[in-house]
């Protein structure tokens, strides 16, 4: 039970979870830096601070993500700022960025397609300023964070409200990436952990979880210039099945690229020269 009166010290030992996450709730709820845990165990928290550090602590204990509470995700070792209109970034999804910024050169044209928090996009953007970014999203309250994230981190960003290619036009890129929705109708992680929480539209495809992999590879091709690369991140048992997407549509240097864990979590080719 949290008190007022009690110390940070006593608190900080007393909370119910991993001693992770009560570092953090600590100092988001009492506005503090992480070196003030221990330079200040002996403060006593006010009654204010006890009410919305138990708030907050149970908001935890029932599920909630602790990105959603804290309003923040580092990616890409940038701060983004996180909304239930947003997937939370996540470390697998680093990858993909990293396998962008080895095929992006200078001045070069790139589109994140369905950017959420605007993640891949803004980490493009803030380590290659002088890359011409696109990214789009059919979500307008997803575009609303992105574009908080893009000016956050001091990034240039074009962000444009679009489902999918439809408002492109016959605009072309060097480079195209996407981390689009790709789990399964139905499967049975979308009712459990923080994906409970997380827009579900952002999550799953409502079909066989290759849906919007399929669209997006089927149109790329007329928006990537000559040899230009189209790079997906996708499920861990879906590289073959995007691997074969890819080469039907007639790219070259198909492969699939390995996680932190091993796990085949980016596949990608290259439109013919």
């Amino acid at each position: 039970m949290i008190e007022a009166g009690a110390t940070l010290g006593q608190v900080r030992l007393s909370l119910p979870l991993d001693p992770l996450e009560n570092r953090i709730l600590l100092c988001h709820a009492l506005r503090l830096p992480r070196v003030a845990l221990i330079t200040q165990a002996e403060r006593v928290l006010t009654p204010e601070e006890a009410a919305l550090l138990a708030a907050l602590v149970r908001r935890r204990l029932d599920g909630e993500p602790i990105a959603y509470i804290v309003g923040e995700r580092e990616f890409f070792g940038l701060p983004f700022k996180v909304t239930p209109a947003v997937l939370i970034p996540r470390p697998d999804t680093e990858l993909l960025v990293e396998l962008a910024l080895e095929r992006l050169a200078p001045q070069q044209r790139v589109l994140d397609m369905g950017t959420g928090s605007g993640a891949i996009a803004v980490a493009l953007a803030y380590t290659r300023p002088e890359a011409d970014v696109t990214a789009l999203d059919v979500s307008e309250e997803a575009l609303a964070v992105a574009r908080a994230n893009a000016e956050a981190n001091g990034a240039r960003v074009r962000f444009l409200r679009s489902d999918w290619y439809e408002a492109l036009g016959a605009e072309c890129f060097d480079l195209i990436v996407s981390n689009p929705p790709y789990i399964v109708a139905g499967d049975r992680h979308l009712v459990e952990g923080d994906l409970r929480f997380e827009p579900i539209d952002a999550l799953t495809d409502h079909a066989d979880g290759l849906s919007d992999l399929r669209t997006i590879a089927d149109g790329a091709a007329a928006h990537l210039e000559s040899g230009g690369w189209l790079l997906l991140e996708h499920g861990y048992d879906q590289a073959g099945a995007v691997r074969d997407l890819l080469k039907a549509g007639g790219y070259g240097e198909v492969q699939s690229w390995r996680d932190l864990a091993g796990i085949e979590r980016v596949s990608g080719g290259r439109r013919s020269a």
